[in-house]
């Protein structure tokens, strides 16, 4: 796994913006050296604030939305449409102001979808659409996302991954249900850190005082189970986006400059 990198912004604008313009030329040069591009997003704010400032972007149009495919790290178990659920701030984020193919953006499931309440077996349903989209090569049941974002929570959980909960130890399953999450809904579905590590490049989004204690513990030699974002590591890049306010407890000494 590679070590963490970091990028400290004046703001959360500035930050979004400057992650947009990162992931517009991440994926443009995927498409052009194998044909499709693989992105993993994310919830919250900071996840959100991303794919409006990418929507907003005129460099977007550099991109072949037909040529995407959209996942997901994890997701709140609601019906379909719920305005909790990543999936639909997602949409109105970005989705749904770009032409990307239906086929190739894979939500995760719904608590009124086919799996009712059975959060695990809707997991499962997620593991294998990810096991299905597999190509020589990849690692670990999952293809190699090209990029896998994930906000940071200030208890320092990644996607539905919480701090000393099961999920956070899972080593062999993709994809799990997570029940009792300490922050409603209480049930989710969540990639594990294994599918997380199989990405190319992961992105670390923080911003905000109330996640400068977060980045701290994560930064600064944490074990993945009291800390998951600790534990989320790209193949060949990890990468904390932060602002200002959320790398104010860093010690400068983590503040080398990312390489472009």
């Amino acid at each position: 796994m590679s070590a963490p990198q970091l990028v400290v912004h004046r703001d959360k604008e500035l930050m979004a913006e400057a992650a947009a313009a990162r992931l517009i030329t991440k994926i443009v040069d995927a498409q052009a050296a194998r044909g499709s591009a693989s992105v993993v997003l994310t919830g919250g704010r900071n996840g959100n604030g991303l794919l409006a400032a990418l929507r907003a972007a005129p460099a977007r149009d550099a991109i072949d939305w037909s040529r995407l495919d959209l996942w997901w790290g994890d997701e709140r178990y609601l019906p379909e449409g719920d305005p909790e659920r990543n999936v639909t701030q997602a949409r109105e984020a970005l989705l749904d102001s770009v032409p990307l193919d239906p086929a190739r953006v894979h939500a995760m499931p719904a608590s009124d979808g086919p799996y009712g309440s059975d959060v695990e077996a809707a997991a499962e349903a997620y593991a294998a659409e990810l096991a299905a989209a597999v190509a020589p090569g990849d690692h670990g049941g999952v293809p190699t996302f090209d990029v896998l974002m994930l906000g940071v929570g200030p208890d320092t959980h990644v996607a539905s991954l919480f701090p000393e909960l099961p999920a956070v130890r899972e080593t062999e399953r993709t994809v799990v249900g997570v029940h009792g999450a300490p922050k409603p809904p209480p049930t989710r579905i969540s990639l594990t850190l294994p599918a997380i590590r199989a990405a190319k490049e992961v992105w670390l989004l923080a911003a905000g005082a109330d996640k400068a204690k977060a980045a701290a513990i994560a930064l600064s030699g944490a074990g993945e189970v009291q800390a998951p974002a600790a534990g989320a590591r790209g193949r060949t890049r990890t990468l904390w986006l932060l602002d200002a306010a959320a790398a104010a407890e860093l010690p400068r000494s983590l503040y080398p400059p990312a390489s472009a």
